[in-house]
């Protein structure tokens, strides 16, 4: 979910925030892609189209694959470096929110029968929530990934618990330069530069949309204590929020009260529901303190490996060699272009240690020849 609302929030309060971008504005640049949610949009955009899903021989789904083997390629076309991170254990907190989507998740065989309804009649409305209630990213999918990432020589890194947070700790710390999310507790959790749309699977070329969250707390004239107490009050994945108030209204609050403590003390609680034994501040500990790891390895995109990416997609995965080879080639041809490195790199200022070179003094008076070459060239005074 990520947080409720935000994105409009900021688009009416802080437009400055955000920007859009050309998807080829990142070549050279690394970026830390939210694995698990673009595995998502993948296996999401095969029901949204009403498309057949790709499966293999043994009858096992191979849409993600797919997704993730073009939108790659496309990055890597684009001179970007992507970073793919995965999910690790998710914190405590969080198993009330899943609790919540396994109810949704029990009643998948009914939504899977209306939306193959929704599909015939062309109901784009119903197609669209009905094919997130039909997909869940499992365990086999992610592995899959990952294996196929390690063959096309991209990057991959585990993180110990939430992928966003490992993101926006990569990027904090400079590994990376941006995070690539649908979620926005990518801000929350303070990535410097949060961006969405980069691996959108639709066939249309959707800008990338850009958000810095200096600039979203400078607009908002918020400390980023108060805008992780924001994200709280209008929703997040890690408790409830206080029914009655959306985003316009808690940010009116935080403004004027400065904390979820001050608000809670001077909140009209006849008008507003608090939920009991409300637990907002560990959710704000989670986004201030995430469990996360730098101890990694150093990022390297490297080669592809030929025979393992014909092996797991062609005999492994039933995809057309022709297409793979094809592929590999295009892997390979970006490889060679990113590697050139962004403009500006090879422009840094040099700060030089050395005296300036003097012009040589001379006492020299010029020779005739000089003097005459000198009048021919500015002509009869005046």
């Amino acid at each position: 979910m990520g947080i409720k609302g935000l994105t409009k929030l900021l688009a009416d309060n802080a437009p400055k925030s955000m920007k859009e971008q050309k998807f080829e504005s990142y070549f050279g640049r690394k970026i830390a892609v939210d694995a698990s949610m673009s595995i998502y949009q993948f296996l999401i955009v095969v029901g949204r189209t009403g498309m057949e899903t790709l499966t293999n021989e043994a009858g096992e789904v191979t849409s993600h694959l797919q997704g993730m083997f073009n939108r790659t390629i496309r990055l890597l076309e684009a001179g970007i470096k992507p970073v793919y991170v995965f999910d690790g254990k998710p914190p405590e907190m969080k198993k009330q929110e899943l609790a919540k989507r396994h109810v949704i998740y029990s009643k998948r065989e009914d939504a899977t029968k209306d939306l193959t309804e929704a599909v015939e009649e062309g109901d784009k409305d119903a197609i669209e929530k009905l094919s997130k209630r039909t997909v869940k990213v499992t365990r086999q999918h992610n592995d899959d990934c990952k294996r196929l990432l390690r063959l096309m020589g991209v990057p991959v890194v585990e993180a110990p618990c939430e992928a966003e947070a490992q993101c926006a700790a990569l990027c904090i710390n400079d590994k990376v330069y941006a995070v690539a999310s649908e979620d926005m507790d990518s801000l929350t959790f303070g990535a410097p530069r949060f961006l969405r749309h980069l691996m959108d699977p639709s066939s249309k070329k959707i800008p990338v949309m850009e958000f810095e969250v200096a600039k979203v707390l400078e607009e908002l004239e918020l400390t980023m204590d108060q805008f992780i107490d924001l994200c709280i009050l209008c929703g997040c994945d890690y408790c409830d929020s206080i029914k009655g108030i959306g985003g316009s209204t808690a940010l009116k609050l935080i403004r004027q009260h400065g904390s979820i403590e001050n608000i809670l003390e001077n909140i009209n609680k006849d008008r507003y529901q608090i939920p009991e034994d409300w637990p907002y501040e560990e959710a704000r500990r989670l986004f201030k303190e995430p469990d996360v790891t730098l101890d990694i390895p150093e990022l390297k995109w490297t080669a592809p490996d030929e025979e393992g990416l014909i092996s797991f997609l062609v005999k492994d995965n039933g995809f057309n060699e022709d297409r793979v080879t094809k592929a590999i080639e295009k892997i390979k041809s970006a490889k060679n272009k990113s590697s050139q490195g962004r403009l500006e790199s090879f422009f840094k200022p040099v700060v030089s240690t050395s005296a300036p070179l003097k012009r040589k003094e001379t006492s020299e008076k010029p020779t005739k020849a000089a003097a005459n070459k000198k009048t021919k060239a500015g002509g009869k005074k005046k």
